[in-house]
């Protein structure tokens, strides 16, 4: 038999053929298949006669049957038959390896003229290049068939499967997925049946590689300094990702992801970014508040403003989409065009027609008159419009650059605390219905805490960040825990930074308990070092422990108010800060 790898012909339910959503995919299927079904019928054929004997009658009746006809032999055993010894010596193992990665043995055909340069060797290597043309002509339309096959399940599979269209990064994972099952099908010289069935597989198979790359990605999340612990990460992923081969092939495979899906650029080149954009804000503000000063005259100034902030991974995942690494140099000009793109400033004069009552003595009668004398009224009209990077980056984007927009979005580029505090946690508020509270000896606060939990669902951390004082919005975490206590009537502690402002001013005043601190009391704040690098990363306010876990509740979680908890020797808690009462 030929050494072609043949690839599945699908078949079709009416059902599918009627979906316009199948019809162009199934189309070029159908197409495929029919170029490599020609293909191979122009493979050469040989005639073999069978001798067939009758049971009944011992009738002896020859016939003749057509067989696919076997490739030419190998080039290199030609080669070695033929070239002499001294020529070959040294392009024997080169050979193998060029054969060996060539499913079909075809392309080995064009190397060993440089060995044997004789004439005659060349007129052989034409006549055998036109003996193989058939054999390539096949493999080519095999080759088709198999990505024709492989976009079809993938139409299919989305059909069924409709939340793997949600984002980029799903499609792309859903795709690899597809592949993998459509190469170990083949591979176990399965055939694909119908669409139907294949679908399902693939679906399948999907679902179960974004879940273990979900969790592969949260490690990764919670360890923002890159991969301190690779070889953990190594490990976790070959246990978890069992749908593959090999550890060699899942370690490939999470990494072509992760790199896929982290931001390009040096963390230092990034932060610097941020703060020349953050700047450029800034300055806009004074210009707004400094409008009456530096346009003085006018009997009124009328002020239309959109809000002045961004969400620093809106701003990245943009400049990541569109410059890929960017340094503070080059992603000044970009910076310019998004700022123009979100913020427009302008300025209009009105002048109305206004009256006033004058009132006049006629010196001579002394008699007193008003009337309605007519003036102009001056009014500078200040518009801010405003709009988020997100809403920018669906103008001005190509669709390319608006998927990779979106990827970089979903990830936080794997930096969830490039640009502050805050938890990468994602998940949803934990319910507090049955959990029984243990009193320590320690007085605390519960209206501090019914007035925090009532906070749950705040998105954006606004006005936690602007009652600090911030004009746009920052991670927000220390912002949310200082607002509560300000608001139950303590001055102190007020921190915007979870490291440098926070755990001192509890260490300084002796208010600091380690992990492990037995006697908690509602109201103490949390301080959390995600990576493990002794740095604070995160801050939330203590609503009490069961005994086992820690409840707590806590801003920019996943850039929401949520409650949560953790078990109390959970080891990314760094300590509590202890809260006098």
């Amino acid at each position: 038999m030929i050494g072609l790898n043949k690839e599945p012909r699908l078949r079709f339910t009416d059902e599918e053929r009627a979906d316009p959503a199948l019809e162009k995919p199934i189309r070029k299927t159908e197409k495929a298949t029919a170029r490599a079904d020609k293909a191979q019928a122009n493979i050469p054929k040989k005639k073999v006669r069978q001798t067939v004997i009758d049971p009944d009658t011992g009738k002896k009746t020859s016939k003749l049957t057509f067989e696919d006809k076997k490739k030419p032999p190998s080039k290199l055993s030609q080669g070695v038959k033929e070239a002499p010894v001294h020529l070959v010596a040294g392009k024997f193992h080169k050979e193998i390896r060029e054969t060996e990665q060539d499913n079909v043995g075809v392309e080995s055909a064009h190397k060993s003229e440089e060995a044997v340069e004789t004439s005659a060797y060349l007129v052989r290597e034409g006549y055998r290049s036109h003996k193989l043309k058939p054999y390539r002509k096949a493999a080519q339309a095999e080759r088709q068939l198999e990505k024709a096959n492989v976009n079809v399940l993938y139409q299919k599979s989305l059909q069924e499967n409709p939340q793997f269209a949600s984002n980029p990064l799903s499609r792309w994972q859903q795709k690899q997925a597809i592949k993998k099952q459509y190469a170990a099908a083949k591979h176990a010289g399965q055939t694909a049946g119908n669409t139907a069935q294949a679908a399902s597989k693939t679906g399948k198979a999907a679902r179960t590689v974004k879940e273990k790359v979900q969790q592969a990605g949260a490690f990764v999340m919670r360890h923002k300094k890159g991969f301190l612990m690779a070889g953990v990460l190594f490990l976790i992923t070959c246990m978890l990702m069992n749908t593959m081969s090999s550890c060699s092939m899942m370690a490939q495979s999470i990494g072509s992801v992760l790199s896929g899906t982290t931001y390009p650029s040096d963390d230092p080149e990034m932060l610097a970014v941020e703060a020349d954009y953050a700047a450029r804000e800034a300055q806009l503000q004074e210009e707004i508040d400094n409008i009456e000063s530096s346009h003085p005259g006018y009997d009124e100034y009328r002020y239309d403003l959109g809000m002045i902030g961004h969400d620093p991974h809106e701003l990245a995942a943009f400049l990541s989409a569109v410059l890929q690494g960017y340094t503070r140099q080059s992603a000044q000009a970009e910076l310019a065009r998004v700022f123009a793109a979100q913020y427009q400033l302008t300025l209009t004069e009105e002048v109305e027609i206004r009256y006033r009552t004058e009132t006049s003595t006629d010196p001579e009668t002394s008699e007193t008159t008003s009337e309605e004398v007519p003036y102009e009224y001056y009014i500078l009209n200040v518009k801010l419009t405003s709009k988020p990077i997100s809403a920018v980056a669906s103008e001005i984007l190509t669709p390319e650059q608006m998927e990779m927009y979106q990827v970089y979005r979903q990830t936080m580029g794997n930096k969830p605390l490039l640009f502050g505090g805050g938890s990468p946690d994602t998940s949803g508020s934990e319910d507090l219905s049955g959990v029984q509270f243990i009193n320590g000896t320690r007085p605390g606060n519960p209206q501090l805490v019914e007035l925090a939990k009532r906070q749950v669902g705040n998105v954006g951390g606004y006005p936690y960040w602007s009652w600090y004082g911030f004009d746009s919005r920052v991670e927000w975490c220390a912002c949310f825990v200082s607002w509560c206590y300000n608001q139950a009537g303590k001055s102190e502690p007020r921190f915007a930074g979870c490291e440098w402002q926070g755990v001192p001013w509890f260490q300084s005043h002796g208010q600091w308990g380690a992990r492990g601190y037995n006697n908690l009391a509602p109201g103490d704040a949390i301080f959390f070092d995600w990576d493990l690098d002794g740095t604070a990363d995160h801050v939330g306010i203590v609503i009490g422990t069961d005994g086992s876990r820690v409840y707590t509740v806590e801003g920019n979680s996943g850039d929401a108010c949520k409650i949560k908890s953790y078990d109390l020797n959970y080891q990314s808690i760094k300590g509590y800060g202890l809260m006098n009462w």
